[in-house]
């Protein structure tokens, strides 16, 4: 039994974040929420995201899991208007997902649960965590993706700095501790290198979060972690690092 009722906007934020990933996503309708894991499909990169019940207008589950094609979600949700409500619920007899947006209905075939591999997440320790404005770290993306393919991310004690580099151009965003341009908390200084592409679309794909937590090591995972809708929504995006001798 699935009788959900949540904002459009929310629902968006949630497909968007997994899209940038993944085609497919088993989304866990659990008793307390919506739970969700995904990998990419080379295992650079993966989400995992959790909706509580205060989440939605109206959530009532008896404990399900549901293998969904999320460009199939997408289409639906694009007939939502601001402020809309969006009511989800599942049709055992047909196996379908039911998404209700004011009159009208759309009945979403299920994929085989089977199909789609767990998501297993990581025990990291991290050295160093960055809280950062969200605005701040796309301008800094945005100047980055005009001259490299990666990004490096470093945090010492006073300041946290993103820098890409081309053969021939460089460039750099330094945010400073004491100027309350950023949160840090560093055992040590920490340094490492990732791919701007996985990063930037799920940077670009957060639209309800007005800060993110970014922890990294020396030539260690990123985890960013950030809230949402409302705060009743979390978030975790994990990317590898990349290696300098492997440009």
């Amino acid at each position: 039994m699935l009788n959900a009722k949540v904002k459009a906007e929310t629902l968006k934020e949630v497909v968007e974040l997994l899209h940038t990933l993944v085609d497919e996503v088993k989304m866990n309708f659990g008793k307390e929420g919506l739970g969700v894991k995904a990998v990419d499909p080379s295992h650079v990169a993966m989400i995992e995201l959790s909706l509580t019940k205060s989440s939605f207008e109206e959530y009532k589950s008896s404990g399900m899991e549901l293998a969904i094609e999320l460009e199939k979600l997408k289409e639906v949700l694009k007939l939502a208007r601001p402020g809309e409500i969006v009511k989800l619920s599942f049709d055992e007899d047909k196996n379908k997902l039911i998404v209700e947006i004011a009159s009208f209905r759309r009945f979403i075939p299920l994929l085989d649960i089977g199909s789609i591999s767990d998501a297993k997440v990581p025990s990291l320790t991290h050295s160093a965590k960055a809280v950062i404005d969200l605005e701040a770290l796309r301008q800094g993306i945005r100047g980055t993706e005009s001259v490299s393919s990666h990004l490096t991310i470093e945090i010492k004690p006073d300041v946290f700095k993103l820098e890409g580099e081309s053969e021939q151009d460089k460039v750099e965003m330094m945010l400073y501790k004491e100027k309350g341009e950023v949160e840090i908390e560093a055992k040590e200084p920490a340094k490492s290198m990732y791919a701007l592409d996985y990063f930037s679309n799920v940077v670009k794909a957060i639209s309800s979060a007005q800060k993110v937590t970014l922890n990294i090591g020396k030539d260690y995972p990123l985890k960013m972690e950030f809230a949402f809708a409302g705060g009743n929504g979390t978030a975790k995006f994990l990317l590898a690092p990349r290696m300098p001798d492997s440009i």
